[in-house]
């Protein structure tokens, strides 16, 4: 590398964030900070990191996509007999972190996650694109696969099975939905003074603090 990784550094200008910008809700002003980064054209507005604990206590974490705020929460599919899915089975606190870079922005959320009803899965599975569909249904997601030509050869068998029919909703996916108890707001500042407010749920009713950055 002619740069070293130490050097690499950015400094953040594009805004600031007061306790009074953020009003009383972090749901209504996570909503607000969402839409400003669908209309900013971020590349992925809807990424977010899911970090879960593994049943042996070790941590991990991927990108998952976010696909609604419904009922308070944040809303997101997967396979229940992934690796994530086995996690929140045996540990269901879990911590969410969308990462706006072009908006110079950051929202971190911690909760407990809970499975959305059967119903709500299936509207949503067939939504979906139908090679979505297939994809979901063909995979037996974190499993082990001998190469790629099995996996691909098992989606165009149940592709030309399904084609022009209803695909069914696999027994294992399904949506989770992640019940915040926390979610902090962070607005990346001059001189590394980025502005940090933090939302705590307290006997049903949120708090709201300012934290060193």
């Amino acid at each position: 590398m002619q740069k070293k990784i130490s050097d690499i550094r950015n400094e953040y200008s594009k805004a600031s964030l007061d306790e009074a910008d953020v009003g009383s809700s972090p749901l209504d002003f996570f909503k607000v900070w969402f839409e400003q980064a669908v209309h900013s054209e971020v590349l992925e507005p809807t990424a977010m990191t899911l970090a879960t604990i593994r049943e042996d206590g070790i941590p991990d974490a991927r990108i998952v996509l976010l696909k609604g705020i419904e009922n308070q929460g944040f809303q997101f599919y997967t396979n229940y007999s992934s690796s994530k899915g086995k996690a929140l089975e045996s540990n269901p606190n879990a911590s969410l972190v969308f990462f706006w870079p072009e908006l110079e922005r950051q929202v971190r959320i911690r909760g407990k996650v809970s499975k959305v009803s059967r119903e709500n899965s299936a509207n949503y599975f067939h939504s979906r694109p139908f090679e979505s569909q297939i994809g979901a249904l063909a995979s037996a997601q974190s499993d082990p696969v001998q190469d790629r030509s099995v996996l691909e050869k098992h989606f165009e068998e149940l592709r030309s099975k399904y084609e022009g029919k209803t695909v069914p909703l696999p027994e294992t996916w399904g949506g989770y939905i992640l019940d915040p108890s926390e979610i902090e707001f962070w607005q990346g500042r001059r001189s590394r003074l980025h502005d940090r407010i933090l939302f705590r749920k307290e006997g049903g009713a949120w708090t709201k603090t300012r934290l060193q950055p």
